[in-house]
């Protein structure tokens, strides 16, 4: 069932199931709380209290926003686990990890724990040599099309690739329920803002984050040349010992749609590990 947040600004969709700590899911680009369905009843059996979030300009959340950055997106995060009665352990996948970073960093007695999925977390940068690699090559030109134009096919085409090898079982599903959200009004402009906002502000706070954060990377993420380098990247910009990595392999950007028990699981031992706060 659908709740709805006003914030500053606007209205934020989510949902919330099961009951236990609370762990608020937040998805990437061009997407919906759907990006979580097979995540949510694996937590919810494990003893969690789960909220998934429509961000700003996507799902069922409104459409009509000044600000499209990361640091907006984790106010509105903010907002959801303060009405929800906070404290969370907090998961963003792409531009949401970004985000995660932030409002831990912002907020510390609020957020426990982070878990960042295929995030982008701090400034990017292509090297010419990183566009001989195919698979980034044919990720990198889809995106930045689909920005650029606003483009659905091109998005489209970005997923498939995005989902390398086997496709989830509800694929089809899946396509049909973005491209409807993406053919409503002022969807696609949110791709397209949100597409062109620099990690650099969440990059700037990884060195204020005092949770430990968990970061997951798939070995065939098309969005950037090296997934495992990027990833290590934002472990070593974090306070020392507070992050960690773990790789899927034949995972791309969507690991938590692909292999979804893979994930589960690696959240399930991070949030039930001792890490201490710096």
């Amino acid at each position: 069932m659908s709740e709805y947040l006003a914030v500053d600004g606007g209205t934020i969709a989510y949902e919330v199931e099961g009951s236990g700590p609370l762990i608020v899911l937040a998805h990437g680009i061009g997407d919906s709380r759907a990006a979580y369905r097979a995540v949510i009843p694996r937590l919810v059996a494990a003893g969690y209290r789960v909220a998934a979030v429509d961000l700003r300009g996507c799902g069922e959340s409104s459409v009509d926003w000044s600000a499209w950055d990361r640091t907006a997106i984790a106010g509105d995060l903010l907002a959801v686990i303060r009405h929800l009665g906070g404290t969370a352990v907090l998961v963003g996948h792409s531009i949401s990890g970004g985000a995660a970073t932030i409002a831990a960093a912002q907020e510390p007695s609020l957020i426990t724990k982070v878990v960042e999925l295929a995030p982008f977390t701090r400034k990017q940068s292509i090297r010419f040599g990183d566009l001989r690699g195919k698979r980034f090559r044919r990720g990198m030109l889809r995106l930045l099309g689909t920005v650029t134009f606003g483009s659905l096919p091109l998005w489209r085409s970005y997923l498939d690739v995005a989902y390398p090898g086997v496709k989830p079982a509800h694929w089809a599903e899946r396509l049909g329920r973005i491209s409807a959200l993406l053919r409503e009004p002022g969807r696609m402009k949110a791709v397209q803002s949100m597409g062109r906002s620099a990690p650099t502000d969440a990059g700037a706070q990884l060195d204020s984050v005092r949770c430990p954060v968990l970061v997951v990377m798939g070995t065939l993420d098309p969005d950037w040349a090296d997934p495992h380098a990027e990833g290590s990247a934002i472990v070593d910009a974090l306070p020392a010992g507070l992050g960690s990595l773990e790789m899927i392999e034949g995972a791309g950007h969507y690991p938590h749609d692909q292999f979804p028990d893979q994930v589960v699981s690696l959240m399930l031992g991070f949030l039930r590990s001792g890490a201490a706060r710096a």
